[in-house]
């Protein structure tokens, strides 16, 4: 049954993964993909720099950074060396759901802390490639679920503090003015607007409309300061380790978690790129591309330590991307790779996005950590809640909610401990796990 249902989705594709289209039409996928998630990729890097408050240069340097390693994270998993990599059209970049934690760790230790945890902790992903069938019933989809939406909720205060102005305003005082407020609104609303069209390049280009809308307006109102760059030429170099390197155990720990949690999201962003893609979703095959996807998440985090970055993962959004075009060819990733990388070579790309105020980003990312949440709830929803799920759901959330609501609880504890359990993220999706393990839910 399962054979006729692949063939069904093979013939619903123009070009199947091995095909190789010719240039033009390959270049035209690229360029949609691309569109759907450049934002994504550059979004985390100008979200971190500004809660850690570092200078636009710095900015722009990482957001190139972030471009580079997507395109050789996005070339290992469809080229594919040995047993790293998946072989299908399969995206990377930075990862949404590390910020919270990536955030405390900047705060305390600054970038070299950052990059050590990256590093470090990427190992943990590596780990559970070899181990897969073991992970999978300790993370079950009601754990996932549930670490996903407390991604979500944890983040959502971040975005609202873009749009109050960010830490800049917070210290000058003027934190929630109507002008920001406003700002922020409006990127909001022309986003809803675009993303509710029936064209669907309208549709998917919604974002990237709405922070152009808004970086428009923001310049036109004086918030925009292109003097304070003194040139927009050259090259950005990839310097390894150009920030220095520490190792802090409670960021590895942190950081760790959420590897283990997005090991098992690549595990099902890798299914629904097979199933599309016409390719087997179980057996032996199926199993060391599952296996070899998720090493290379792990392996290209560890790249993107070394180059200055964030953790890398698996990009859901460009498996609609592959039904809407018709194209699964995994060639099309080479020129998005190639894509990614020549806009990380060139600063402008990245120091123009670094001006960008934080209420134009934040009208953004508020929709899209909202997104985050509810794609939680929904995992969380497809389960068959009974009275021992509702006790897991309640263990979590009150846990891992009341550190990020109250973080003074954790005053009293040893500071080891207190930077491990600050995130709302880690509490929360450690509970879930033990929880989960104790009541025995499958």
């Amino acid at each position: 049954m399962e054979a006729v249902e692949n063939k069904q989705k093979s013939a619903e594709l123009i070009y199947q993964l091995n095909d190789r289209p010719p240039l033009k039409e390959m270049m035209f996928a690229a360029l949609q993909h691309l569109l759907a998630i450049f934002v994504a990729i550059i979004t985390p890097p100008l979200i971190i720099a500004g809660a850690i408050g570092l200078d636009t240069v710095t900015t722009g340097y990482l957001v190139s950074m972030s471009l580079v390693v997507s395109g050789i994270a996005t070339f290992v998993q469809c080229r594919r060396f040995g047993p790293l990599g998946c072989g299908l059209l399969c995206i990377q970049g930075t990862s949404f759901s590390f910020i919270g934690p990536i955030i405390a760790t900047g705060l305390s230790g600054g970038l070299a802390a950052i990059f050590g945890a990256t590093i470090a902790a990427s190992t943990v992903e590596i780990v559970i490639s070899r181990m897969l069938k073991y992970t999978r019933k300790i993370i079950t989809p009601l754990v996932s679920g549930i670490v996903v939406t407390l991604i979500g909720l944890s983040l959502i205060k971040v975005g609202i503090t873009a749009c109050g102005g960010g830490a800049a305003a917070q210290a000058t005082g003027a934190f929630g003015a109507f002008r920001y407020i406003g700002l922020a609104a409006l990127v909001l609303i022309v986003i809803i607007f675009f993303n509710r069209s029936g064209n669907r390049y309208l549709r998917m280009s919604s974002i990237v409309i709405g922070l152009v809308v808004g970086y428009v307006v923001a310049w036109c109102l004086g918030y925009v300061d292109f003097s304070s760059v003194d040139s927009y030429g050259g090259f950005n170099v990839p310097i390894p380790f150009k920030y220095g390197i520490s190792f802090d155990f409670s960021a590895i720990v942190s950081l760790g978690l959420v590897y283990l949690i997005t090991s098992i999201e690549a595990y099902g962003d890798i299914t629904a790129n097979s199933l599309i893609s016409g390719e087997p979703v179980e057996g032996e095959k199926f199993m060391k591309r599952a296996s070899g996807g998720i090493m290379a998440d792990g392996f290209n985090s560890m790249i993107a330590g070394v180059l200055n970055s964030f953790p890398n993962s698996i990009f859901a959004q460009n498996n609609g991307m592959i039904q809407l075009t018709g194209v699964a060819s995994r060639y099309v990733g080479y020129f998005i790779a190639l894509f990614l990388v020549l806009m990380g070579l060139f600063p402008s790309v990245g120091l123009v996005f670094s001006l960008m105020p934080e209420p134009v980003l934040g009208g953004a990312t508020l929709l899209m950590f909202g997104t985050v949440a509810a794609a939680g709830i929904r995992i969380i929803a497809a389960q068959s809640i009974d009275r021992k799920a509702t006790l897991v759901l309640a263990l979590s959330f009150s846990f891992g909610l009341s550190v990020e609501l109250v973080p003074e609880i954790l005053s009293q504890f040893p500071e080891a401990l207190r930077n491990v359990f600050s995130s709302g993220i880690t509490t929360g999706g450690l509970t879930a796990i033990l929880a989960n393990s104790l009541i025995r839910i499958k």
